[in-house]
């Protein structure tokens, strides 16, 4: 982790929002987990975790923009794919809105 670091990167783990979670949790329960202080990013270097965002207009990291786009893109293929299936829990009506969502987010990350 190098402090002099000027970029903005994306979670490796995506997509994931811990502090979406974290808040449903508090809100839910009273109950409220630390933030990670240093997180894995998309280009593999370890930042703290205020260097590091899920709006793709904010992120400079070039590595760690195509890895957004990557995952939001296989998440997206997933998600339809699963919502297809019998006795899934979201149709497939669902499944295409949640798709089309992920394929803006990886055409937003893939936009310099």
């Amino acid at each position: 982790m190098s402090g002099d670091d000027p970029h903005v990167h994306v979670v490796a783990k995506m997509p994931s929002d811990d502090a979406a979670v974290r808040n449903a949790m508090a809100s839910t329960f009273g109950l409220a987990g630390d933030l990670p202080g240093v997180v894995t990013t998309g280009c593999g270097l370890r930042v703290p975790y205020a260097a590091a965002s899920t709006r793709p207009e904010r992120v400079t990291c070039l590595p760690c923009r195509e890895h957004a786009r990557r995952e939001h893109l296989r998440f997206a293929d997933e998600v339809e794919r699963l919502s297809a299936m019998p006795g899934s829990t979201i149709g497939p009506a669902q499944g295409r809105f949640a798709s089309a969502t992920h394929r803006d987010l990886a055409r937003r990350f893939s936009e310099a």
